[in-house]
């Protein structure tokens, strides 16, 4: 293959990533938007919303041993195809007047489970794609980072637009087509060579538990990732209780100007489109700890602490623009040392699991916030997320254990991580 014919499966890839995010982030606001318009009930919109996310969330953890055995690039193929039938049965079945809450809702869980997978089976296809396009790790970890936070900016910021200019119903049809683009994209474009080896043995139940325990325990034993998995559950907390309660609340009693709303979850998002291609430009040159403590450092307290001072929204504008630019520097670094670390064989299992580890405290983050809010007020639930934050991201980066980010490990024949020692005898 000569010009940019090894590159090919990669740039489908980021293609495919983007148009599938793209998707789930305008179904995630025009599906719950379909229901409210509907019904009028809050209380069914978020119900709606549950069923989608949930089945996502619990098929990134579960769905390890399957890819494994299925292979990564059949399941990304099958499971966007599969979500594209299911979302676009939604229109078909509101236009003819056959769409009951409850189909609905299996609809939406059925979409959910399965682009859970095939979510999960497109970061295993991110380091085999790289590889055969010659691209450094840091790099590709950026631009699939980029094409991920670009969808969910871009989804976001068109389907209010849409929804206005083309009703609800068009718009979760034109999700569903989206899907089905991603999997037609990688079909053609990625070959089976990007994915790990697939596990030919049969997957009894007693294996299947075997294997997810696999996964579990690789992390568990590996005091980089566990120091990362522990910081990533807490930010991610605290970040949905920013974004769901702290910013509408801050907005509502020192704005009260609504479309402010939008301005800075634009600001979020362009910052870390921006940080992300900033990390796959330089991230190959620069020394990963570094890079990422300034990150972490930026991305979060410093957001909570600006609206806790100030009323202002240029203010806030900037702050958050600059905690975008965190944000988004951070995915690229964190994805490069999972790549490394993580054997080939276990990447699907582990990656899930780390997915839903990082998630598991996203809901807890708005009940944190509300219920602080109306104990202590908004000033002082602000400079508490600050504190929180500071210390979450601050305590992790001078553990001694995070230089191992700015060095690829040592791996044993059976594809585990050498301690030093071991290297060093081995040198000597």
């Amino acid at each position: 293959m000569t010009g940019s014919l090894p590159r090919r499966p990669f740039t489908g890839l980021l293609v495919a990533q983007f148009t599938s995010v793209l998707g789930t982030s305008m179904s995630a606001l025009a599906i719950p938007w379909l229901v409210l318009t509907s019904t009028g009930s809050a209380t069914r919109m978020g119900l709606i919303a549950f069923a989608e996310m949930a089945p996502y969330v619990a098929m990134q953890a579960l769905g390890g041993p399957l890819i494994d055995r299925i292979g990564a690039r059949r399941v990304y193929v099958l499971g966007n195809a599969a979500a594209a039938a299911a979302i676009c049965a939604i229109p078909a079945l509101y236009a003819a007047d056959l769409l009951p809450l409850g189909a609905l809702a299996c609809l939406a869980a059925a979409a959910g489970a399965v682009r859970g997978l095939a979510d999960c089976a497109g970061q295993v296809l991110v380091p085999g794609t790289a590889s055969l396009g010659a691209v450094p790790l840091e790099r590709a970890a950026g631009l699939h980072g980029s094409a991920n936070q670009t969808g969910l900016f871009v989804g976001a910021s068109v389907t209010g637009i849409l929804v206005s200019a083309l009703g609800a119903p068009t718009v979760v049809l034109i999700d569903g087509i989206s899907f089905g683009l991603a999997a037609a994209l990688v079909a053609l474009l990625v070959p089976a060579a990007a994915e790990p080896q697939r596990i030919e043995r049969r997957l009894s139940t007693r294996q299947y538990v075997a294997d997810l325990g696999e996964g579990v325990r690789f992390i568990r034993t590996n005091r980089l990732m566990l120091a990362l998995v522990a910081m990533i559950a807490v930010t991610n907390l605290l970040d949905q209780g920013i974004n769901a309660v702290l910013v509408p609340v801050w907005v509502r009693e020192r704005l009260q100007q609504p479309d402010a709303l939008g301005l800075i979850a634009g600001a979020l998002g362009a910052g870390a489109i921006i940080g992300a291609l900033i990390a796959a430009w330089l991230g190959p040159r620069l020394p990963r700890r570094i890079v990422f403590t300034f990150g972490v450092l930026i991305a979060g307290a410093p957001l909570s602490l600006v609206l806790a001072l100030t009323g202002t929204l240029p203010i806030a504008l900037a702050v958050a623009f600059v905690a975008g630019l965190g944000t988004g520097g951070l995915n690229p670094i964190l994805n490069a040392v999972l790549y490394e670390r993580i054997p080939p064989q276990l990447r699907a299992r582990t990656l899930g699991s780390l997915k839903a580890s990082a998630w598991i405290g996203t809901p807890i983050g708005p009940l944190l916030a509300g219920s602080l809010i109306e104990a202590i007020g908004l000033r002082s639930t602000l400079f508490a997320f600050a504190a929180i934050f500071l210390v979450a991201t601050a305590v992790p980066v001078m553990l001694p254990v995070m230089r191992n980010m700015n060095r690829a490990p040592h791996l044993r024949a059976d594809g585990t991580e050498a301690r030093d020692s071991e290297v060093v005898a081995e040198s000597t």
